[in-house]
């Protein structure tokens, strides 16, 4: 009984972890509560009224979630020097109290003021938060100069109360956040083994719903190994160390991705789109699965997904014995021939996509748990060891990040001040017209909608997710202020409710963390004693303003439309994908070796970039229904490219050390027809004067088979890797068609 209820929270915690990597949003919400919670104890025993606790309440969530550094040290530094900040920002809302013009081109100062301060990283945007959120506490609570000696007691308590919070209560390290990642991208690709084993048996009825979940847990798989990508560098003791996590990462999302795309293979009569991965709700070609007839091996192959599973859920200290080895030992087996089960060539494929995987996996282990035990090793498993410790030998530490080469008005923080200092103004004197005592919620509204959004279309889509949660919000907070009454401390039970869910929902959806935000705010008024539906309602008015005003500065003031930040990106994905596909290629061909995953990973990146710009284009809101298909199916076409990219990438950095892996000059050749097609639409996406067509037409395999060599048979990795080849022309081919970019030629049959 007792180890059913350890397995079922075990289970539990572990799709939790799932859903939150790293705990980053829990950690976050818990931090932030805690703050709040001993700046209230504290200011309690000290007697203070409820004016103060709400502003020691406030500057404490403030000086909590402001700081974003990664190292321990960096937030120390950050935090002691946000508290002269906050004094002088609550001081000079003070004095400026009753001097409204004054006050209010003060208000302007310090927003574009703020806003700049973000081109100076992670403390610049920490403490030019502080100085703005501050200065709007002093507006809330109505600072004078007679209660300054209590507000800088109150900020004091407040930002101690967050240190004591955030570096005893609930510590945080870089490397903390990247085990924990770990465990995480552990959980994802437990997660996706089991769609996988889902995939086997799936019906044609529950086929699309496990597609669905295939593509979620692939996409989220994704999404972790991202956000370790962006925490190695302080996580890690070592530049070396870095890229080892880094490579095995790849790997096993790799591994598994293909290991999804097989298995779709073999459900159908003929081989699979890796758009069905990449593009929602994209047709599968055949919903009847042939798999069902294979007998033997389809059981063998349900028993092998679940030991997969296993090899995974396992961890070192807990792996004594030989159970476990075997099972490991015989996936590994997978990858040779003569161990295949028999079935058809795609069920065959599966398995050794299969006995890949376990390979990842084995090197995740190996990078995560460090030394395995090898005294029940066989021939396959000590292969794998032999190529994993050739492919360490050859770790290089990361490059440096480039430098931003935007200067002057150019430069986003430059501009964004410009244009969130026009909209503030705006918002101040619209503001003051709607009400002169919460005139500031406009201004508000209009500084949050600029904070990490880069264009007119990211301002406008905040701007309506931010009314739709204050709406909300407002009929939260009304039923919520009628529940407390004049309960003061459950009302700050309620807030604290509120606060965990704003962090928690902060990353998931903006609409909802605008939700709690203005529930919160009812339940403020309420202790305030300045509580009204028409307060409430007033809060929904001043949000629309305040909106409004932030899009029109947007639009008119040095504006960067959707479309060229769109192109900026796409731009930036297509020259990564030319990159990492001409490295990958020279190396296969026997050529000079790269750092092929930082080419991939940086792929990654600038395609999660273009989607972020997309978004804008692609949601509901968006009248323009075609533009909208167009850039899904874009995003969509860049996704597939990038997959087979990294395959590629992962495929090529085996070598010279892999045995079923060998250097063949001839796909040199295929590389640069690849490479020129790429280059032809960037240049047209740039409006770069650029001669000749995208060539399409002959079948990569056809043009390899030029010099009289057979195409390989399918089993063997250079067909795989033809294939691949094959998938990223067809897409190259199929992103310069959806671009108007002229295509030469007729596009020739897909290979496999």
């Amino acid at each position: 009984m007792k180890a059913a209820i350890r397995r079922t929270v075990t289970g539990t915690w572990n799709r939790f972890a799932a859903s939150d990597p790293g705990l980053l949003r829990l950690m976050a919400g818990l931090r932030t509560v805690g703050a709040i919670v001993l700046t209230l104890v504290a200011l309690a025993l000290l007697d203070t009224g409820v004016t103060l606790l709400v502003a020691g309440a406030m500057a404490s969530m403030v000086a909590t979630f402001a700081i974003r550094e990664k190292e321990v040290r960096g937030q120390a530094v950050t935090l002691a020097l946000g508290l002269p900040v906050a004094l002088a920002a609550v001081a000079l809302g003070a004095l400026l109290h009753s001097r409204i013009i004054a006050g209010d081109l003060f208000f302007i100062a310090l927003i574009f003021g703020a806003a700049y301060a973000r081109r100076f990283g992670d403390r610049g945007t920490a403490l030019g938060l502080i100085g703005f959120q501050v200065y709007f506490i002093s507006l809330f609570v109505h600072a004078t100069v007679a209660t300054l000696p209590e507000l800088f007691l109150t900020l004091a308590v407040a930002f101690a109360c967050s240190a004591v919070a955030r570096f005893a209560a609930f510590p945080d390290t870089p490397e903390r956040t990247l085990s924990r990642l770990r465990e995480a991208f552990r959980a994802r690709l437990a997660q996706l083994v089991a769609t996988h084993r889902e995939l086997v048996d799936a019906g044609p009825e529950e086929l699309d719903g496990v597609l669905d979940d295939l593509r979620r847990h692939t996409a989220r798989l994704h999404e972790t190994a991202l956000m370790i990508q962006g925490r190695l560098e302080e996580g890690t003791r070592d530049a070396t160390t870095a890229a080892l996590l880094q490579r095995r990462i790849a790997d096993a999302e790799i591994a598994a991705e293909r290991l999804g795309m097989t298995l779709l293979n073999a459900r159908s009569a003929e081989r699979t789109d890796t758009l069905t991965l990449h593009l929602p709700h994209a047709p599968v070609p055949a919903t009847a699965n042939r798999m069902q007839s294979e007998g033997d091996a389809v059981a063998t192959l349900r028993r092998d997904l679940e030991a997969l599973a296993l090899l995974m859920a396992r961890r070192a200290p807990d792996d004594r014995g030989t159970a476990l080895a075997h099972v490991r030992n015989r996936l590994l087996g997978y990858r040779d021939e003569d161990n295949l089960p028999r079935g058809s060539g795609a069920v065959q494929d599966a398995f050794r996509a299969l006995g890949e995987a376990a390979r990842a996996v084995l090197g995740l282990r190996l990078a995560l748990d460090g030394p395995q035990d090898e005294s029940d090793d066989t021939s396959a498993t000590i292969r794998s060891r032999e190529e994993f410790d050739a492919e360490d030998l050859a770790i290089v530490g990361a490059e440096e990040a480039e430098e931003d080469e935007h200067t002057g008005l150019q430069r986003p923080t430059t501009r964004a001040a410009f244009q969130v200092a026009v909209g503030s103004a705006l918002a101040i004197v619209g503001g003051e017209f709607l009400s002169t005592q919460r005139w500031y919620w406009a201004v508000l509204t209009c500084w949050v909608v600029f904070l990490n959004t880069a264009s007119t279309g990211e301002v406008l889509v905040k701007g309506y997710r931010r009314l739709v949660g204050t709406v909300l919000g407002v009929i939260a907070g009304v039923a919520l202020a009628g529940l407390v009454g004049n309960h003061t401390w459950t009302a700050f039970a309620l807030v604290l409710l509120c606060v965990f869910g704003m962090f928690f929902t902060a990353p998931l959806s903006y609409a909802l963390m605008s939700f709690f935000v203005t529930a919160m705010l009812g339940l403020l008024y309420t202790v305030l004693n300045t509580y009204s539906v028409a307060t409430l309602v007033l809060r929904i008015e001043e949000t629309a303003l305040g909106a409004a005003c932030g899009i029109i500065a947007a639009a008119v003031i040095l504006p960067v439309h959707t479309d060229r930040r769109t192109d900026e990106h796409l731009g930036a994905v297509l020259e990564r994908l030319r990159e990492a596909v001409a490295a990958a290629v020279a190396q296969l061909s026997g050529g000079p070796t790269a750092d092929l995953l930082t080419l991939a990973r940086d792929l990654d990146t600038a395609l999660n970039d273009l989607r972020d710009s997309t978004q804008p284009l692609v949601h509901p809101i968006t009248p323009l229904r075609v533009r909208r298909q167009t850039a899904r199916y874009l995003v969509a076409l860049l996704e597939t490219c990038a997959y087979h990219a990294r395959s590629l990438a992962a495929t090529a950095e085996l070598l010279p050390a892999s045995r079923s892996v060998a250097a063949d000059p001839r796909l040199g050749r295929v590389g640069r027809r690849i490479e020129r097609n790429i280059e032809l639409i960037a240049a047209r996406v740039a409006d770069e004067p650029a001669d000749g067509e995208v060539e399409a037409g002959a079948s990569i395999a056809s043009l390899l088979d030029a010099d009289g060599s057979p195409v390989p048979p399918s089993h063997t990795v250079t067909f795989r890797v033809l294939r691949h080849l094959q998938r990223l022309d067809e897409g190259v081919v199929g992103i310069a068609r959806a671009l108007d970019v002229p295509v030469a030629g007729r596009s020739g049959r897909k290979n496999g």
